[in-house]
């Protein structure tokens, strides 16, 4: 028996197939020194009318990640059965230790949750909370909306991704989805590490994934706020879960998303060492291959010189570098490129 296959360790009281609006929590248990049958509550809502397709919505995988807290909070609190066909999903604050404790990282284990899936039921709190969502929740889902921002680590450019699906029949719905949700961008991405993500988990079972990203710095980012919940919005409009036209409009004027794509590792620019980075330009902004993406300052030694650290690729900055003090191996830079199907398939 694969670990998919386990009975999920944590209780759930909704029942996914009942119509009408279900609002509860799921108990998560946590023993812990002062309780011994501790449980950490995980906020959920079921809206469920007639037929249609199941949209699974996320928010806080990361607990420094807040617009997709809000965007998908909000929602959950005002979508009114009557209103859609189908069923919409939400776990607007899936990672609730990380939550309140602002950090990336779940403060019960150390563990990113979303390098855990497909998860464990017998594993850590953080494995066993990937192995209720990808055992218990996926198997309904037809469509899946994970939406993140860059946290404390970098600034992103306010975007959709998606990773590239080498069925073209997927890969067409999936930049549709994209393109209905109307972020600035859409990024079809290759990542560092992506085996261990929800999305990775999503893929497996031919569900059609869409992730966000929507600010970071370690703040609420205004736009980032308006563009998630009007996507949301969007998305259910798109799959024809409720009424009405998408809005795709952008503020600089244009009228839909801009396609884009990370393909290539030098479109990453990793620190060599750690020191206190000096960024050039912010996310969103055009760089050109060999510009000066910044320095790397070492001020704790008086005569070391700072280094200059240079983009490999031109393109628009996806990803910025947020914090000042990076270590060796960080990420300080992503350059993304417009969509060229042909590039994509070499």
């Amino acid at each position: 028996m694969g670990e998919s296959e386990l009975k999920s360790r944590i209780r759930c009281g909704i029942d996914f197939d009942k119509a009408g609006r279900q609002a509860g929590y799921l108990r998560a248990p946590l023993s812990r020194n002062t309780s011994g049958w501790g449980t950490v509550e995980i906020p959920v809502v079921c809206v469920k009318n007639g037929s249609g397709p199941t949209v699974l919505l996320t928010g806080g995988v990361h607990g420094d990640e807040y617009e997709g807290l809000i965007a998908v909070s909000r929602l959950a609190r005002t979508l009114d059965p009557a209103t859609i066909q189908g069923r919409v999903i939400m776990l607007p604050a899936i990672n609730v230790p990380a939550i309140l404790n602002d950090t990336r990282l779940s403060p019960v284990d150390g563990r990113d949750l979303n390098r855990c899936f497909p998860g464990n039921p017998k594993g850590t709190f953080s494995e066993m909370l990937a192995h209720f969502i990808d055992a218990v929740v996926l198997p309904h889902v037809d469509i899946s909306i994970d939406v993140h921002t860059a946290g404390h680590s970098m600034e992103s450019a306010l975007s959709t991704n998606m990773h590239y699906a080498s069925d073209p029949a997927m890969r067409k719905r999936t930049m549709e989805a994209a393109a209905a949700f109307g972020a600035p961008f859409n990024v079809v991405f290759w990542g560092v590490d992506e085996g261990a993500t929800l999305t990775s988990s999503v893929e497996r079972r031919g569900i059609l994934s869409l992730g966000t990203e929507l600010g970071g710095w370690g703040r609420v980012n205004v736009e980032g706020v308006r563009i998630g919940e009007r996507g949301l919005t969007n998305t259910l409009k798109h799959f024809g879960l409720m009424d009405g036209c998408t809005e795709t409009s952008q503020r600089d004027g244009s009228a839909q998303t801009r396609h884009m794509m990370v393909r290539d590792q030098d479109c990453y620019l990793f620190s060599p060492s750690a020191g206190l980075f000096e960024p050039r330009h912010l996310a969103g902004e055009t760089v050109e291959a060999g510009q000066s993406a910044g320095f790397l300052h070492f001020v704790e030694d008086v005569d070391r010189p700072a280094v200059e650290l240079f983009y490999a690729r031109s393109g628009v900055l996806w990803m910025a570098s947020g914090p000042g003090r990076v270590q060796r191996g960080d990420a300080v830079a992503v350059v993304m490129n417009d969509y060229d199907d042909a590039l994509c398939e070499a």
